[in-house]
This record gives C-alpha cells, sequence and structure tokens, in this order.
C-alpha cells in the first residue's frame, strides 16, 4: 500500500525539476488532484531539483537564462547567493503554493508493464499501477565517465563536476580539467586562481560564440537537438550546439593563458597524462567536466530505445509507447523548454485519459 492511500493514480510524475514541477502544475490545472489523481515522486531529498547540488561557488548571478516555474515568477532574489539556495527555495514555495505534494526521497527501481493497459511503477515506497508516465529524471544522476588506458593506476584524485566542491581544495596542485563545455571552463577559471598550474583538455577545439543569443539562434539550436531525438539518437545538450559565450572573464582567461586548449591525452599514468607523441604533464587532480547521460535506465523494461541508442520522442511522447512522456529530456532540457514540454506532457496525458477508459 502506497502512503497516500491508493496504488492506482492515473498520471506518475517521475522527478520534481523544472520539468517535473511544471507537468504536475498543468496536470493540476486540468482538474486532476494531487495525491489522488496524480503523484510526484522524486529521489532527491529536498526541493530544488538537480539545483540542490550544484557547487556553492554557482551564485545565483552567474546563472544564465534560470526561466520561472508556470504561475510563479522568481522574484528579489540575491545574486550572490549559491543558486542550490535561491532555487531550492524557490521551489519549495512553490510546491507548497500549488499544493503539488511531491514525495520524497522516493527511488524508483523500474517501469514495467501490468495488467488492463496500466504501467507499473516500482520505488522506494511501493508499486503504483498508472495509466500515464512523466518522466522528468533529468541527467544530474548520470555523469559520465569517458575510459582511458591506466586510469586505475593513476595516483592522484579524480573526480566529476558533478562532485565539483569549489576551488579551494585545489590550492596548490596541479589539476588537468578534461571537457569543453560550460562547467568545465567556469571550473578551470576558478580552479586556475589558487592551483600551482592547469591543464584544460578537450577533444574538440572549444568553439567561443560572438555577440548575442537571441530566439532565432536558440530555435535553431533547439532543431538540432530535437532532431537527434526524433530519430531516436542520444540526446546531446542544447549547450553543446550553441558554443560558448565570449564574455569578459572568458577573455581575460584567454589573455592570460588559462583557456590554451590541449587535445585529448591517450592515456592516463601514475603521475598524471600522456600523449602520442611522448608529451607528458604530471597532475595531482584529474576533473571529468565530461557532461551527463539522460537518467532513464528504470525505463529498460519498457523496450523504448531504438537501435541508434537513444528514446524515440515527437512532442513529449516515446513514440514506442505513447503512455510515457519524456520531459526535460534532449531539446526540453533548458529551463524554458522544460516548462513548455511539461505543459505539453499533462495537456497530451490530460487527453489520454479522456479517450481511454480506466
Amino acid at each position: 500500500m502506497n502512503n497516500f492511500g491508493t496504488s492506482e493514480p492515473a498520471v506518475v510524475v517521475i522527478g520534481a525539476g523544472q520539468a517535473g514541477l511544471s507537468a504536475a502544475y498543468h496536470l493540476a490545472r486540468t482538474g486532476l488532484e494531487p495525491d489522488r489523481d496524480f503523484v510526484v515522486l522524486d529521489h532527491a531529498p529536498r526541493p530544488g531539483g538537480a539545483w540542490q547540488f550544484r557547487w556553492p561557488s554557482l551564485t545565483y548571478g552567474k546563472v544564465h537564462g534560470m526561466h520561472a516555474l508556470p504561475g510563479m515568477e522568481l522574484t528579489g532574489a540575491d545574486g550572490s547567493r549559491p543558486s542550490s539556495e535561491v532555487i531550492g527555495a524557490y521551489f519549495d514555495a512553490y510546491e507548497r503554493r500549488f499544493g503539488l505534494r511531491v514525495h520524497r526521497p522516493v527511488d524508483v527501481g523500474a517501469v514495467r508493464e501490468g495488467e488492463g493497459g496500466r504501467l507499473l511503477v516500482e520505488s522506494s515506497e511501493g508499486t503504483y499501477a498508472t495509466r500515464a508516465l512523466i518522466n522528468a529524471t533529468g541527467t544530474w544522476d548520470r555523469p559520465f565517465w569517458p575510459r582511458y588506458p591506466g586510469q586505475e593506476t593513476f595516483r592522484g584524485r579524480q573526480l566529476h563536476t558533478a562532485g565539483y566542491p569549489g576551488s579551494a581544495e585545489f590550492a596548490g596542485l596541479r589539476v588537468v580539467v578534461v571537457g569543453g563545455g560550460a562547467s568545465g571552463t567556469q571550473h578551470l577559471m576558478e580552479i586556475a586562481e589558487v592551483a600551482a598550474e592547469t591543464y584544460w583538455v578537450t577533444r574538440r577545439p572549444p568553439v567561443f560564440r560572438e555577440g548575442s543569443f537571441g530566439e532565432e539562434e536558440g530555435r535553431a539550436a533547439v532543431a538540432m537537438v530535437e532532431e537527434r531525438v526524433r530519430l531516436g539518437l542520444p540526446p546531446q545538450s542544447v549547450v553543446s550546439v550553441t558554443g560558448l559565450p565570449l564574455n569578459d572573464a572568458v577573455r581575460r582567461a584567454r589573455e592570460q593563458g588559462v583557456l590554451d586548449r590541449l587535445p585529448m591525452f591517450e592515456r592516463i599514468t601514475p603521475d598524471g597524462v600522456a600523449w602520442a607523441d611522448g608529451r607528458t604533464v604530471e597532475a595531482d587532480v584529474i576533473l571529468w567536466a565530461t557532461g551527463f547521460r539522460a537518467a532513464v535506465d528504470h525505463l529498460a523494461p519498457l523496450k523504448l530505445r531504438e537501435p541508434g541508442g537513444g528514446i524515440r520522442v515527437e512532442n513529449t511522447q516515446a513514440v514506442r509507447d505513447p503512455r510515457v512522456h519524456l520531459v526535460g529530456y534532449g531539446p526540453s532540457a533548458s529551463t524554458i523548454g522544460a516548462n513548455r514540454a511539461g505543459r505539453a506532457a499533462a495537456r497530451a496525458v490530460s487527453r489520454l485519459l479522456e479517450t481511454v477508459p480506466a
């Protein structure tokens, strides 16, 4: 028996980040009642989605493109406070204002085919038999760690950007930062101020974007990611196709040589990294700023993946199972995209519930 007294809600939402809360809000707007008609399950210990796990030096003032959740603006935020605190408090207030009754911490192990056309959502607080599923699990729980020869022999410390503790822990150390995305450059610029030496390594030369990034450019970037999802390929982040913004801080770092990029090394040694041409670098730390993958392993029993490795999605609906919607996936991974996807999924699910008998 589940905590809220029924094991058969019409809809289960997995994840309470931006996309999940948007979906829950719009489900409620259609007349569905939280904890009776739909339930929101979140594995995190508190409100805030992935934001609650961000490093302390990522203040709210450094956050780019944070869009308010539907129905409630985020106003008066102190830009000097950690984004984890600001956005965590905002999400908490949002959940309480709209009575979304998020269940946490709840881990979802698997979603399987049930009886009578229902899906079985197996969780740490029980099994839910639901008519529709909105999956909003994001990527934070699946940091991507590349594998290189000799990795296990390295005597220093290896960590992923998901566990980045702030620059202070790297004081006086030799640090190799791997990855050409926004997080990698932000970490690198912070660490360079306190480290003995830093080295920036990427698989491809980084692309810095001059000028503004308007709606037209944004739509083009989203369309590129959307096409991959439509073809059933693993999604890329929107940021991966937009390039890195060339702001004043980045310009200074380039002038100081902090952003002098090295090509990807061939192997890892006990004392550092080595290239095929014989060059070596000694290091105390390797920081893998190598991104994340979609956290959808719990959907594996439904066999939604295409031969290309991804889940084929049209709008928000999984092509292989119309009862399943993915939000915050691929083109809707941005905050504004998550809002729109949550609304679209809620409307589609509402139509499904009206046309398919309970």
